[in-house]
């Protein structure tokens, strides 16, 4: 056997090991890159390549399993492979058909992203918020919201098998990559509505319309494949509590198209559009003033919805729903699918609305109770306040009001204090002005100032009062027997002479003369004083007993006394 220097001293092993060399150098391996390799084994546990290396290369047949690689994997097939490095310290060279497959997936999927190709994936997990996709053998993040046009409860039939995706998110710096689903789904069934559009144009009218779904503000329908809208507002010209009270799920449907929006693929649809405007000719059927029938649909709080026909619904406001009580609950009148009598009190074409009354159907109790004015009645308190007394008429229902000052002719506001919630009294109606009655106690009795009149007495006249009160601003003087009849003179109108004009030197019951020197029974207004009544009674005198009494030395004492007839003294 040769050794090892005869060997390399042979001119054949020289040769060999020239043209060796010379076949490394040609093939020029780079490391962290793509190669080609052919597979020249196919093991149990591994794929060997040829690498156009010192040796040839081992992967983990592992790496092949991710997709149908492997079954058709042969002797003799190409494949790429990543050189991570040419020789190990073990002398090997270190391949991976994995990383390669990485690499070459995202350098694919950064073009894609670009003009969002579809792509092959496998979901091959499930992470918090989504799952893994295998695309071309990169791992990529799929939310849970675009798997799928809409919520899948179970995804089991969706693992490990091939489907379509579109990049929709690439982080360079992070290496990763969101792929959706349901983006093609769409994509494919928005390619679908399109050509299904080019099938149906506005005004077309459809038989076979599915209802898909239902909401409180329409219902979502199915056209020959597109899905299309009926608004709540257009499935009839009357008004609709519920669409899903109509229709059922699955139930077909004859409906009118009334918009196509070719951008957005949305189809408009309506029902109402199908039957004529019943507001067309509404003025030929019912006119205002007329009384008709109807049933209650809905009840708010403003007032009830009548239906008088198909169709044409009215309003009837919580004011035109009770004579007495303009604010009345509606549902303490009227209650849904009651059939009532109705007055139409305005139609408005226009806005499609309708003004109806329920109490102008009713009788009147205003009209009875203006029959009543100036006249006694039974009134029950229902609430007193610090001005004034509010009740409702015991035999008609309507509430007004009793003023203090209507309570006596003394105008005391503390005349309240004598009546109690719940107690009928007496009284009269005095006026009814927009439908509010005012009520008075007072004009029961007879009128005190009618004392003036019974006596034929007026301004100017001096009359004989009785101290009633005396005060330290003047004095209270009744002017009637009855006491009835209570009057102020003031300090200032006691006496000509203000050294006389004392309240003090006056007592309750003694006799005083005085002139009305202001009187407008109207307004309740009485003024009297002692002093006028004085100095009319001085000129009087002076002009009877007086004449040239100044020229004569005469003192106004002794006109006075002459007049009276009291004799002087002799001396």
């Amino acid at each position: 056997m040769a050794s090892e220097p005869q060997l390399k001293n042979n001119p054949l092993h020289k040769e060999f090991q020239n043209l060796l060399d010379k076949d490394f150098k040609d093939r020029k391996l780079k490391e962290n890159e793509i190669i080609k390799a052919t597979v020249t084994e196919i093991t149990k546990n591994f794929i060997v390549v040829d690498c156009k290396a010192k040796m040839e290369g081992m992967i983990p047949i592992e790496e092949f399993k991710n997709d149908d690689e492997l079954s058709k994997l042969k002797v003799g097939s190409q494949i790429d492979v990543y050189l991570e490095r040419i020789e190990s310290f073990k002398g090997e060279i270190i391949i991976s058909r994995d990383k390669a497959r990485k690499m070459k997936a995202w350098k694919k999927m950064e073009k894609v992203f670009e003009t969002q190709e579809e792509m092959t994936g496998y979901i091959t997990g499930k992470v918090k918020g989504g799952f893994i996709a295998t695309v071309e053998g990169l791992p990529c993040f799929m939310p849970s919201s675009q798997i799928d046009v809409r919520p899948l409860k179970r995804i089991d039939h969706l693992m490990n098998t091939p489907v379509k995706v579109i990049a929709t998110r690439i982080d360079k710096n992070r290496g990763n990559v969101c792929v959706s689903r349901r983006a093609v789904l769409e994509k494919s069934k928005n390619a679908e509505i399109t050509e299904a559009l080019k099938s149906i144009k506005e005004g077309d009218i459809v038989d076979n319309a599915i209802v898909k779904a239902t909401t409180d503000w329409g219902i979502f329908l199915d056209i020959n494949g597109i899905d299309a809208l009926l608004h709540v507002s257009d499935l009839s010209h009357g008004r609709v509590k519920k669409p899903s009270d109509l229709v059922t799920i699955g139930q077909k449907l004859k409906v009118k198209i009334t918009k196509k929006d070719e951008k957005t693929n949305r189809v408009s649809a309506s029902v109402k559009a199908l039957t004529e405007d019943p507001y067309e000719n509404i003025e030929k059927k019912y006119k205002v003033g007329e009384i008709h029938s109807g049933e209650v649909t809905k009840i708010m709080d403003y007032g009830c919805f009548i239906k008088i026909e198909e169709g044409i619904e009215g309003l009837i406001h919580n004011s035109e729903l009770d004579w007495t009580n303009r604010n009345i609950k509606p549902s303490k009148v009227l209650s849904v699918s009651q059939k009532i009598k109705f007055k139409i009190i305005n139609i408005d074409k226009e806005t499609k609305r309708i003004s109806l009354s329920y109490k102008a159907t009713l009788e009147n109790p205003w009209d009875k109770i203006r029959e009543k004015v100036g006249e006694k009645v039974k009134m029950k308190i229902n609430n007193i306040t610090d001005k004034a007394i509010f009740g409702q008429l015991k035999d008609f229902g309507l509430s007004g009001m009793l003023h203090y000052k209507e309570i006596s002719y003394d105008e005391n506001v503390e005349q309240l204090k004598r009546f109690k919630k719940d107690e009928i009294i007496d009284v009269k109606i005095l006026e009814i002005k927009d439908d509010k009655i005012r009520f008075s106690r007072r004009a029961l009795e007879k009128d005190p100032l009618s004392w003036f009149k019974d006596n034929n007495k007026k301004v100017g006249d001096v009359i004989t009062t009785r101290i009633h009160e005396v005060l330290k601003t003047g004095v209270k003087v009744s002017i009637d027997k009855d006491k009835k009849l209570i009057v102020t003179i003031k300090k200032v109108d006691l006496a000509k002479d203000s050294a006389d004009a004392r309240p003090e030197v006056f007592s309750p019951g003694n006799a005083l003369d005085a002139k009305i020197t202001e009187l407008d029974l109207k307004l309740r207004k009485i003024k009297l004083s002692v002093k006028a009544a004085q100095i009319d009674e001085e000129k009087s005198l002076i002009a009877k007993f007086g004449e040239g009494a100044t020229k004569s030395g005469a003192t106004l004492k002794g006109i006075f006394e002459k007049a009276i007839g009291k004799k002087t003294k002799k001396r």
